[in-house]
């Protein structure tokens, strides 16, 4: 498994990918927390916190983590090497897990230097130091679960189509879908909010972002995870049969 999540990291950043998707992820957040005018505008909110950051970094992945992922099996496909890949010394499994690990790590390394701004905010607050580190700490890790979430669905549906395009978009949808489809779908039938909404990745990431690491949330992230990977594992079998 090692070998393929080295593999999968030399090829981002053997290529513009790699530096692309970090500098698209921070100079976007960049840009809507602290110079564009708005409700993300950190500096407006009067508040010495990250909410802005973490209320727009999940939307923003939804489209970057897809176009980090939409290759994985997609361009195996479309060249012909993964009857290759599959015939290696690896179960089905450590292959999923390589590909999968590896583009986690792409965006893992995209949201590290987001960590300065914990440091900045923590210096304009009022007294100097007067940030809520509880709730900043369970949002970096609702978002890393987050992440992982995405990943394993973009990992799933690069299986589908050897088109990237197509994979990218069934991508997109879907972890659409399972963040903000459900609550959207909970505010159009009165009285289902407790019902619906805990189905969906929003419910469950607002929840971390309090500060407390309920270990609801960890489960529904670590099933949401594991299901997609074994979606792509079965998919990869009828492709080995």
């Amino acid at each position: 498994m090692k070998s393929i999540i080295l593999r999968e990291i030399k090829s981002f950043f053997g290529s513009p990918i790699g530096y692309l998707v970090i500098a698209i992820f921070l100079i976007s957040n960049g840009l809507f927390l602290w110079v564009f005018e708005g409700d993300y505008n950190i500096l407006n909110t009067g508040y010495a916190d990250l909410t802005p950051f973490f209320t727009l970094a999940p939307w923003i992945l939804i489209f970057l983590i897809p176009a980090v992922t939409m290759r994985s099996f997609s361009d195996e496909k479309k060249q012909g090497t993964l009857e290759l890949l599959l015939t290696k010394p690896l179960s089905i499994w450590e292959i999923v897990n390589g590909k999968f690990f590896g583009s986690l790590f792409l965006i893992v390394l995209a949201i590290i230097p987001t960590f300065i701004y914990v440091k900045v905010i923590s210096n304009l607050g009022s007294p100097e130091g007067n940030i809520d580190m509880g709730s900043t700490i369970g949002s970096y890790f609702g978002l890393l679960f987050l992440m992982a979430s995405y990943s394993a669905i973009g990992i799933f549906t690069s299986t589908l189509s050897e088109n990237q395009i197509v994979a990218f978009i069934i991508s997109v949808f879907l972890c659409f879908a399972f963040y903000f489809g459900f609550e959207g779908l909970a505010t159009l039938i009165p009285g289902s909010s407790n019902i619906i909404a805990p189905f969906g990745m929003q419910d469950h990431f607002k929840s971390m972002s309090r500060g407390v690491i309920d270990t609801r949330d960890v489960i529904y992230f670590l099933s949401i995870t594991v299901l997609f990977l074994s979606f792509t594992v079965y998919k990869l079998k009828s492709f080995k049969a």
